[in-house]
């Protein structure tokens, strides 16, 4: 039986009662799918569901075929080893155990004696040397970590694979080996990323949004050309929405005034005397009985319509993409931006991760930093911005800049996107702050929400509207792996505030499609570090 998964009315609400999913229908074939929506619609939590961690509230998942699943973070125990992660820690005991001679009969009943092979070609295959079974977990990075749970994945062979997130934390080569596995999946696999060359693999999208699950026939490229169709299918329907509010609001306006001119007239008739006062009397009273029941049509025509233009709003707000207009920098072209010569430094002054590096940047370039996990990109920004002290070298910058790490540390998570504002524009009066932030999509009272409850996308567009919103934007931007932990309609957003931005730029990032969506004109990429990254 080919591999599937099928959701029937699946229900589920967060711990504070919210509602997450209402009697959700999906399923999923023997393909690649692709999870994709925007950051709370619950991505992660339904392939939890899926995966068991996790029990409804009502309805039901039904799997056709094994599943191992690959989460985004893994709590591991601080002894746990290579052997540990990769899930054969008793399988190869029982293996030494036999070697030694010292096996039991269910050692013997259980021995596979093709797992050591196995492991090694699986770690090959995700671009892992042999490690030693018995390493310890904590002297590897992150971006092994994740290779070695997809080496898990490989050795395991379940008919179905959930991966949340697989590339966050990779560099290039640890993206290509998860590329790599799904082109050589041949089960079921749902992958929830934001990673726009890893959703060209997949043969389906599905997007979870506010108002449900919708299935998309093919890869990433074909789901944004649905998206633009969506978007002006939507715009029509809006625009025609409003046009028949207005249309019936003219009409009722129209009966009103003809009713109140036929009721002027009644009334001056009656001072004149012209009818008898039982006539009268009636033909008030059949006046009041149309009246009310016009009124009553008229409000519910006014409410239907009301309704499909709200409707039809909420979709055009859901596929509208962000568009920014910035002030200017004024950074003028060929203008001397940065300057380092001969720098070498970073964390650990006995092994420094930069060494001799010198580099220019003029206005308005856009350099990208590249280079595997552990090369010293960030470390490499710590000492241009003067966090870190340089072992040797100088470095100098000339201009205004601002620097956005991945958490957006510039921003204070007690205080709210206004007040946050103020505190890094204190010239700004209070119409600029809230015209930069309303720019950022941060409007009337959402610019009063704290820092610190906002997700992660909501918090890079936050720091954004408070460093290159206001009306005197640094003419220097720094990134470190921006892109990180956003959702797709995210980064969507951070690209479309970035392309209006005229100063120089400095970026580090994996992510091939967000560079060329920002214009990068110059890369520089760092190489591997010469010792083991621990």
């Amino acid at each position: 039986m080919p591999a599937a998964v099928s959701l029937h009315q699946l229900s589920w609400s967060t711990p504070a009662n919210q509602p997450l999913f209402t009697d959700l229908e999906l399923s999923f074939g023997p393909c690649r799918t692709g999870l994709v929506g925007r950051n709370g619609t619950g991505k992660s939590t339904l392939l939890r569901l899926i995966a068991g961690y996790l029990p409804p509230a009502a309805g039901s998942v039904t799997l056709a075929g094994t599943l191992g699943m690959l989460e985004q973070s893994v709590q591991v125990a601080h002894d746990a080893t290579v052997a540990d992660h990769l899930g054969i820690a008793q399988a190869m005991s029982s293996l030494d155990r036999l070697e030694r001679g010292l096996g039991t009969i269910a050692d013997a009943g259980t021995a596979d004696w093709s797992l050591p092979g196995r492991m090694d070609a699986a770690l090959q295959q995700v671009g892992l040397p042999a490690f030693d079974r018995n390493r310890p977990l904590d002297t590897l990075s992150g971006g092994q970590r994740t290779r070695l749970a997809l080496a898990r994945l490989i050795l395991a062979r379940p008919d179905i694979i959930l991966l949340d997130e697989p590339t966050n934390n990779l560099d290039a080569d640890g993206r290509q080996a998860v590329l790599d596995l799904l082109r050589s999946w041949r089960g079921a696999a749902i992958v929830v990323s934001h990673d726009r060359a890893l959703l060209r693999e997949m043969d389906a999208i599905v997007e979870l949004t506010s108002l449900g699950a919708r299935t998309y026939g093919g890869n990433w490229d074909l789901y944004v050309q649905r998206q633009a169709l969506e978007l002006a299918a939507a715009e029509h329907e809006l625009s025609t929405a409003e046009r028949k509010v207005a249309e019936i609001v003219r009409k009722l306006q129209a009966v009103a005034e003809k009713k109140a001119r036929k009721d002027g007239a009644g009334k001056r008739q009656a001072a004149r005397g012209g009818a008898p006062k039982i006539l009268l009397g009636g033909r008030k009273e059949n006046a009041e009985n149309t009246s009310g029941d016009g009124a009553r049509l008229a409000g519910r025509l006014r409410g239907d319509a009301a309704e499909a233009a709200s409707a039809a709003r909420a979709q055009v707000e859901i596929l509208t993409p962000l568009t920014v207009t910035l002030t200017p920098t004024g950074l003028p072209q060929g203008r001397n931006v940065l300057q380092a010569d001969s720098l070498s430094g970073g964390p650990d002054g006995s092994q420094p991760l930069i060494r001799d590096l010198s580099l220019q940047l003029t206005g308005p370039e856009r350099l990208a930093v590249t280079g595997p996990n552990g090369s010293g990109k960030t470390s490499l920004l710590r000492l241009l911005t003067g966090e870190l002290a340089p072992l040797s070298g100088t470095v100098q910058i000339h201009v205004s800049h601002a620097l956005l790490d991945q958490t957006v540390s510039l921003l204070d998570p007690a205080l709210s996107i206004r007040d946050n504002f103020r505190a890094l524009n204190p010239a700004a009066d209070e119409n600029t702050c809230r015209s930069a932030l309303a720019r950022f999509m941060f409007r009337a009272d959402a610019a009063l929400q704290q820092v610190g409850t906002l997700s992660g996308g909501e918090t890079l567009r936050a720091g954004l509207a408070c460093t290159i919103g206001g009306n005197a934007p640094p003419q220097l931007l720094i990134l470190d792996e921006p892109t990180n932990h956003l959702d797709i309609h995210a980064i969507a957003q951070l690209e479309a505030g970035l392309q209006t931005y005229d100063g120089a730029m400095l970026v580090v990032s994996h992510d091939a499609d967000f560079l060329a969506a920002i214009g990068i004109t110059r890369t520089i990429a760092l190489a591997a570090p010469q010792q083991p990254s621990g």
